[in-house]
């Protein structure tokens, strides 16, 4: 099954990189191209794409808004909006994944990893670079007192296997990198980070991040496998 992507950037240059790295790959194709976030979330419902590789910085309206605008629509419902930027800030991370982002990469990203992120989050799941998740943790060590989650989580429901994937992932590992690091096939990895994700009852990758920290399950100066 082919993979529509749809490229949303000011830079004609960086649409054309993005857009040869992806057509070269028999799965993906791009069907259109947006140079603001208002031309995204028209071309989002016109052309049916399943992926949207957002900008954050573009005229009229921004990528973050764009991404609220295409995640409040039900009509958009399978839509995954992966965001890259120059500006991997605190801000611009927490306002992403607010926003309803399926993954936050920087722009230095190297074309395997640009399209492990898009199949990613094709998929159905999160991605978070690693200076993206720092950033997320910084603003959740700086501000302990927003986003407070719902209900206690009850880590006491997970396995052991699920609090070491848990901690792994807060450390910003992939799944890949997960099951690396405990020897496990990719596809295990990835059921024990979405079991867990179920059972603490958490959307995606940067709620089970910021739980992780707030809960206590890793603390700022445990060092990173």
């Amino acid at each position: 099954m082919t993979t529509r992507v749809l490229l949303a950037d000011d830079q004609p240059l960086i649409r054309a990189g993005y857009r040869m790295i992806l057509d070269s790959e028999p799965d993906l194709e791009v069907v259109g191209e947006a140079v603001n976030g208002r031309e995204a979330v028209f071309l989002a419902r016109t052309t049916r794409a399943d992926v949207v590789l957002m900008d954050i910085r573009m005229p009229e309206v921004d990528g973050i808004e764009a991404t609220r605008r295409i995640a409040a629509d039900e009509d958009l419902a399978g839509v995954r909006i992966l965001v890259l930027t120059t500006f991997e800030e605190d801000e611009n991370v927490l306002r992403a994944v607010r926003a309803g982002a399926a993954g936050f990469l920087g722009k230095n990203v190297g074309p395997a990893e640009l399209l492990h992120a898009v199949r990613t989050v094709a998929s159905g799941d999160s991605i978070l670079s690693p200076a993206a998740t720092k950033a997320l943790v910084r603003h959740v060590l700086a501000h302990p007192e927003s986003d407070p989650p719902q209900a206690p989580a009850p880590l006491e429901l997970l396995t052991d296997r699920e609090r070491e994937v848990v901690v792994l992932a807060a450390h910003g590992l992939s799944n890949d990198r997960i099951a690396e690091h405990l020897h496990l096939s990719p596809l295990t990895a990835k059921t024990h980070v979405n079991r867990a994700m179920s059972k603490l009852n958490t959307r995606d990758r940067a709620q089970l991040v910021v739980l992780a920290y707030r809960t206590g399950l890793v603390r700022p100066d445990d060092a990173r496998p």
